[in-house]
């Protein structure tokens, strides 16, 4: 099955502040609108996937999407097309300095109607909102939270070439924050597997904006305390922009995760965007070896990982018991 465009081809020029476009909508009278029992009889368990997966991470580009959950992106635009035309999906498309950037999807109203039928709950306990489509476009962290889709969809779409690899649980800082937020609040947590091999990690994105990189470092200690409080030990990946703060970084980080003891591994924007972030791209703070390791090698480098996504904490404060996280795959490609 080829795999599809990967999500680094959306353009990394800025976008523009406080810019988008909108794709307009036929007007529908009230009473001939469809209702929710109707359109969910409309849609496949691959639909119902996606917006479960735009609710926990808030917004997916059309290359994600293609890359997730289609061979061809000609047909995911199709099929995003009918769903936004739906009021399943709401979309913009921000503006760039430079060149077009790809159509960008949130929930839309009727997506979470179905959603919140579903969880025999209320749009307000679901915690959407009418205007959820502009606060996103016009986010000042919307190409941050994109570039940590990046990542992430790629990991997940690695089971295409790689059918021992996979990423098996991908939370989103939401998520993250409502289990462990009283210690950290990272930009992502996941489970990779490699074969029998699990590597959890908590990951941080630096754009290298967070200037000084003490603010970085000041994030440790909540790390150290989580793992001391929950008796887990996960590793926490930093992604840094460039080579030159990497290396700031590292010599920065070196004394604190020795006094720690916390797995820290790093890696930077060009390493991650060639090898991707399964590949040889890391480098352990305080690694006595040569040269950087696959993520999977990670499991070796630290064989007393452990996870901090546990059966006693499946359900994010706020949340049903019968909260489980969405898989990063739809229904029948992420069964291993």
């Amino acid at each position: 099955m080829p795999v599809a465009d990967r999500p680094t081809a959306r353009p990394r020029s800025a976008y523009v502040p406080r810019a988008a476009t909108k794709r307009r909508r036929p007007s529908q009278p009230r009473a001939t609108r469809t209702d929710v029992t109707t359109l969910a009889a409309r849609l496949t368990p691959r639909d119902r996937w996606l917006t479960e997966m735009l609710h926990e991470h808030r917004v997916l580009t059309s290359h994600h999407i293609t890359t997730l959950a289609f061979t061809h992106h000609r047909c995911a635009n199709r099929r995003l097309r009918a769903l936004y035309f739906m009021g399943v999906l709401d979309s913009f498309r921000p503006l760039t300095l430079s060149g077009s950037a790809p159509e960008h999807y949130t929930l839309g109203r009727s997506g979470a109607d179905i959603l919140a039928a579903t969880r025999a709950t209320t749009l307000e306990s679901l915690g959407w909102h009418k205007d959820l489509c502009t606060r996103t476009a016009f986010s000042p962290t919307l190409d941050h939270d994109l570039t940590v889709n990046d990542h992430l969809v790629t990991l997940a779409a690695a089971h295409r070439t790689n059918s021992e690899e996979r990423l098996a649980l991908w939370l989103s800082p939401r998520s993250a924050t409502r289990l462990w937020g009283d210690w950290v609040r990272p930009d992502a947590y996941a489970h990779w597997a490699h074969g029998p091999k699990v590597v959890p990690f908590f990951l941080e994105h630096d754009t290298g904006t967070e200037r000084p990189l003490t603010r970085l470092e000041a994030k440790l200690p909540g790390y150290a305390s989580l793992a001391a409080t929950t008796g887990t030990r996960t590793a926490v990946l930093i992604s840094t922009s460039t080579r030159h703060r990497e290396r700031a970084l590292h010599a920065r980080l070196t004394e604190t995760t020795a006094q720690m003891q916390l797995p820290i591994a790093t890696t930077c924007a060009e390493l991650a965007s060639t090898t991707g972030l399964a590949g040889p791209a890391w480098l352990p703070v305080n690694h006595a070896g040569n040269g950087r390791l696959t993520l999977a090698a990670l499991a070796e480098h630290w064989p007393d990982l452990s996870p901090a996504m546990t059966t006693n904490n499946e359900a994010p404060l706020g949340q049903p018991a019968a909260w489980q996280p969405v898989s990063p795959l739809p229904p029948g490609q992420g069964d291993h």
